[in-house]
């Protein structure tokens, strides 16, 4: 019998909106928006990726916008069906894509979820990749039904 990420009756929050930014599921639509941020972003993102895996590039340097598209497709594929949970970092009036927040079960026994998120390399330097994961640490101990929790990508922050 294969573990469920999330029990049957855990209502996956929605969104999570504060004064500054708001969390709502990644879906195809986003793309323009997503393609944007992650190509204006690859360093600061490889720099990231790169602290769990070495051998990882992602994004690559001729990522398509179609190929972002297929990783939106799958983002909420994985969301619809409990697998996983990939959240788009919006401002208010949603037009622009600040990062994104992945909500991912865990290889590792003892840990039943891994997050991990991002912030755009713009707004680095006004701190917002902090203020997110402040956020939603609060909000996953809140909000979702995880005893053991880690940020693998996001331990310095």
């Amino acid at each position: 019998m294969i573990k469920k990420f999330v029990p049957d009756d855990f209502i996956v929050p929605g969104k999570l909106e504060t004064e500054e930014f708001r969390l709502r599921m990644l879906t195809p639509g986003d793309v323009g928006k997503d393609y944007k941020a992650v190509m204006s972003s690859r360093e600061h993102l490889r720099s990231l990726v790169s602290k769990e895996d070495k051998n990882n590039t992602w994004p690559e340097e001729n990522m398509t916008i179609e190929e972002d598209l297929e990783d939106l497709k799958r983002h909420q594929e994985e969301f619809l069906q409990r697998k996983a949970f990939a959240y788009t970092v919006m401002n208010l009036d949603e037009s622009r894509c600040l990062g994104c927040v992945y909500i991912d079960p865990s290889e590792k026994p003892d840990i039943e979820a891994e997050v991990t998120l991002w912030a755009v390399t713009c707004e680095l330097e006004n701190g917002l990749e902090t203020r997110l994961l402040k956020t939603v640490k609060r909000w996953i101990e809140e909000k979702w039904p995880f005893n053991e929790t880690e940020y693998p990508l996001n331990k310095d922050a």
